[in-house]
């Protein structure tokens, strides 16, 4: 019985893990009136996907800087317990489209999705999965805002570089959730694409109520490491190269 609680147990914490699929966007200044508009006709075919089983949900952020030389100005995430639906695509597009737009003919709807394509470039995409995050009730409003961190770790330092984050780094974040000071901070570990030529290899997202609560968080929670602790902190440190951090707005979500 002992055992099998403790299998019962394994399976609870591996169906609780999740799949993201990041896709940042790049708009042109004067596209943005048109991206909105294809992202609203988005939304209900998402909210279709999510009721059909395809995804757990979808997202909207607005991504600062920002500049068209600055990167990226907008990202999508899709959510997912499943690798493979991931991998797979998420279902039948099509048919969510037939569903969330009954009035539609299938050339109009067609027609809608291939003018979506012109509104913006799908410049980059990382199939990512959840490693580690705080414990806390969170719900993640509209308004919410994330830190985006893209992070670079040689394949051979992956181990030292999540017990690091997981260990050590993840003991200020759960003092600043459990303080009020954070909503949330999680550990993205990137599935594809993989590879010494890959921009980054993890992804560390930091999540705040609002820019109330993102300027107003003390640097310094007080926690004194062990010996041990602040080595870990050191070689975790020295095992990653930061490549950029976007402060991100959550503007649309379906769940």
């Amino acid at each position: 019985m002992f055992i099998a609680v403790i299998l019962f147990s394994a399976n609870m914490i591996a169906q609780d893990k999740l799949y993201l699929l990041f896709e940042f966007m790049k708009v042109d200044n004067e596209q943005e009136t048109a991206y909105g508009e294809t992202e609203s006709f988005w939304q209900k075919i998402h909210d279709q996907r999510v009721k059909n089983g395809d995804i757990i949900g979808w997202d909207l952020w607005s991504l600062q800087p920002g500049g068209e030389d600055q990167g990226y100005q907008y990202l999508t995430v899709q959510v997912f317990k499943d690798p493979v639906k991931m991998f797979q695509g998420g279902g039948d597009l099509m048919a969510a489209a037939k569903k969330a737009y009954p009035a539609m003919s299938e050339q109009d709807l067609i027609n809608k999705l291939n003018q979506s394509a012109k509104s913006r470039d799908l410049a980059a995409r990382f199939y990512l999965e959840q490693i580690d995050l705080t414990k806390g009730q969170f719900d993640m409003p509209l308004g919410t805002v994330a830190q985006i961190n893209l992070m670079k770790v040689g394949m051979d330092n992956y181990a030292k570089y999540e017990n690091a984050e997981s260990k050590t780094f993840k003991l200020d974040h759960q003092k600043q959730v459990d303080k009020g000071n954070r909503a949330s901070w999680e550990l993205l570990r990137v599935m594809a694409p993989t590879g010494s030529a890959a921009y980054a290899s993890h992804i560390t997202v930091d999540m705040f109520k609002d820019f109330n609560q993102y300027f107003g968080m003390p640097n310094d929670t007080g926690t004194v490491y062990t010996a041990t602790q602040e080595k870990e902190f050191q070689e975790g440190l020295a095992s990653r190269d930061l490549k950029w951090a976007y402060i991100a707005t959550l503007i649309k979500k379906v769940r």
